[in-house]
């Protein structure tokens, strides 16, 4: 029985078997992928399905530019394994996950470029994907491809506008980019809304001037209240100080040695060897000396008999 996937010439000198290429496999991986991510619920089997599905159709690298069913069948296979990282919340690594299966970034097809702008943007982490869709879009062999447009509008409204980048934004609409992507009508409009986002930003820095203006006057009564008990405190120490070197200049030195002088004969016995020498501080002794045996004499007396 003649193979049907071969031809044999038949020759006098022997025969030749041409075979032709191994057929692209069939869409039973992204069936499965299916059934494990959106019937079962199983995440896990889900991607590893996908994982598996993609690395047989890498034995068929050949077909890969020319096969339209090979393209179809990866690009289905990678959209399955990239809803289920995102089932796994393991977003983080859906785009190094799918260019690991591209290679390159100009190789991912458009509707899965878009699928990872939406997904990132979800998230809000809509700037991993700021470098890999520019490098996407300024690729010549993308511009052909029926879904440039729509990633040039979803990296235009999604991430270049609401990331504050109006200079970038204006200048994809003035490339080849822009001029590709959009018409006359969506340019305006792209500028209209290029325009709001600069008063956005104007509006921004307006409010965030005038918090630190207000945080700035809030806190400059409560430096002004110390201030001012200190000053105040600093004032009453002056005063002190003041009236005490006042009060101080007006008691002479003189003075304030009678004073001791006198202090030190009254609290200490006088030395009797000497009474003509002081004969008034005696008769002053002798008056204190009367005055207290009159206020606690009867006192002293009862201890003296006990």
């Amino acid at each position: 029985m003649r193979n049907s996937s071969s031809v044999s010439l038949t020759g006098a000198r022997g025969s030749v078997r041409l075979s032709s290429p191994p057929a692209c496999p069939g869409t039973a991986p992204v069936d499965a992928a299916l059934e494990y991510l959106m019937v079962k619920k199983d995440f896990q089997r889900a991607l590893d399905t996908c994982e598996k599905g993609l690395e047989s159709l890498g034995s068929f690298a050949e077909l890969e530019d020319s096969s339209f069913k090979h393209a179809e069948l990866k690009a289905a296979l990678t959209i399955v394994g990239i809803q289920a990282l995102a089932e796994l919340n393991q977003w983080r690594g859906v785009l190094s996950w799918v260019l690991q299966q591209y290679g390159e970034t100009k190789k991912i097809p458009a509707k899965i470029i878009q699928m990872c702008i939406l997904l990132y943007v979800k998230v809000d982490e809509r700037a991993v994907m700021k470098d890999a869709v520019c490098d996407w879009l300024h690729c010549s062999s993308n511009v052909s491809q029926s879904g440039f447009s729509s990633v040039a509008e979803l990296y235009f409204l999604h991430v270049l506008v609401p990331l504050g980048l109006v200079a970038e934004a204006l200048e994809m609409l003035e490339t080849d980019v822009g001029l590709v992507a959009f018409n006359d009508e969506q340019r305006q409009a792209a500028r209209g809304l290029i325009d709001i986002q600069n008063e956005k930003n104007t509006t921004s820095a307006t409010s965030n001037l005038e918090s630190v203006a207000a945080t700035a006057t809030a806190t400059a009564p409560k430096q002004d209240k110390l201030t001012q008990r200190l000053t105040s405190i600093m004032r009453l120490l002056y005063r002190g100080l003041s009236v005490a070197s006042v009060r101080i200049r007006f008691i002479s030195l003189r003075r304030v040695f009678l004073a001791l002088i006198l202090l030190y004969l009254l609290l200490i016995r006088i030395d009797p060897a000497l009474p003509s020498a002081f004969p008034w501080l005696l008769r002053l002794h002798g008056l204190l000396q009367q005055t207290w045996n009159t206020m606690f004499g009867p006192y002293y007396r009862t201890n003296t008999r006990s």
